[in-house]
């Protein structure tokens, strides 16, 4: 048999970047699959502790005392373990009690890594299963921010900041005509990718400013700002420049929507929705559908962005649009909830109160 030819040892510099990328990726790939699937068994087993206790308090009639007992001899007797405090003993029963029937709880659509027979409570991590039993009551509620925590990756801080700041109240609020001018599922998506009211309470703007003012703020709060926007937006450029003719224009924000797969115009307003906005807002959807817009992309989306917004005024303004547009309203301070509205003082209640100390000064 003839001799082989030795192989060249010789090997592209792109061919080896290519090899590494790929083994980097399937590495990464099986690492996520070994943490979620660890999560997936620790989530269990607290629901299945939780249910056992659970089951033996109303059967045999067990106090609260057995807790901290069982805590103790935990911890004397597995010393190296973590997890079985007091505190997080109480929340395991807490949490079967909360979901008796976790199979309910069948996987979103958006959580591509839990499996189809698998329950959305064991693909969300016990850290965020304890902030969401601790802010939230409501079933449903809880549920949204659980398939919202896997669609998004939210941290589990960032999961505390969206339930402070109702993320699950102001989803899909926007006024909009996508029903009318995009087809489904597109209308719903777009419907859904937007807020009212946005609330930036990471800006340090003060009564008055102007839109410039607020624009720059934005931007150099990008990173919260687009945790604000939700997922899926990518930032394009600010005071985008539009030649038509022999004049410019100029897009107070542009972004791109990796979910939507369009280009997002953002047109941001100080005071009151007047008419004239969403005529203006078409028409930078017009430049863009023609000038950026590939053929695989779907029509741009325009968004305005104001302090007050009548409804009424909103349907006639957006009527006669031929561009989907959705009008927001947005906040720099987040409300007070309404338990501590009644009792905290009112700025003139306040006023009030130092007028005579001021006085005797």
């Amino acid at each position: 048999m003839a001799d082989r030819k030795p192989r060249s040892a010789t090997v592209k510099r792109s061919d080896f970047a290519e090899l590494l990328a790929d083994v980097k990726g399937r590495i990464q790939a099986a690492q996520t699959r070994a943490v979620l699937a660890v999560n997936a068994e620790l989530v269990r087993l607290y629901w299945d502790i939780g249910r056992i206790i659970d089951d033996r308090q109303r059967r045999e009639g067990w106090g609260a005392a057995v807790i901290p007992r069982l805590a103790l001899k935990l911890k004397n007797e597995l010393p190296d373990l973590k997890g079985f405090s007091e505190r997080n003993i109480d929340r395991m029963i807490a949490f079967f009690r909360g979901y008796p029937t976790p199979l309910d709880f069948s996987p979103p659509a958006v959580a591509k890594i839990a499996k189809a027979s698998d329950s959305l409570l064991w693909s969300v991590p016990w850290a965020h299963h304890v902030v969401i039993m601790e802010k939230l009551k409501d079933l449903p509620t809880r549920r949204w921010y659980m398939e919202q925590t896997l669609a998004n990756g939210w941290s589990r801080n960032v999961l505390a900041l969206q339930i402070d700041a109702r993320a699950h109240a102001r989803h899909g609020r926007a006024a909009s005509n996508f029903a009318a001018l995009l087809p489904a599922p597109q209308s719903d998506l777009a419907q859904q990718t937007l807020k009212d009211p946005y609330i930036f309470d990471f800006l340090t703007l003060t009564e008055p400013f102007q839109e410039r003012e607020l624009e720059t703020e934005l931007v150099r709060h990008l990173q919260k700002f687009l945790l604000e926007l939700g997922q899926g937006f990518a930032f394009v450029g600010r005071q985008y420049r539009l030649d038509v003719g022999d004049q410019d224009f100029h897009v107070d924000l542009l972004f791109y929507h990796l979910k939507l797969r369009a280009f997002v115009v953002i047109d941001l307003k100080k005071g009151k929705f007047k008419p004239e906005y969403a005529g203006k807002l078409n028409f930078y959807c017009n430049f863009i559908n023609d000038r950026l817009k590939l053929p695989t992309d779907a029509p741009t989306v325009g968004l305005i962005l104001c302090q007050k917004r009548d409804q009424l005024l909103v349907e006639y303004s957006l009527a006669g649009i031929d561009k989907p547009i959705g009008i927001s309203t947005y906040e720099l301070t987040r409300a007070l909830p309404a338990r501590l509205q009644s009792v905290l003082p009112t700025v003139e209640e306040i006023e009030a109160e130092l007028a005579p100390k001021r006085k005797k000064r």
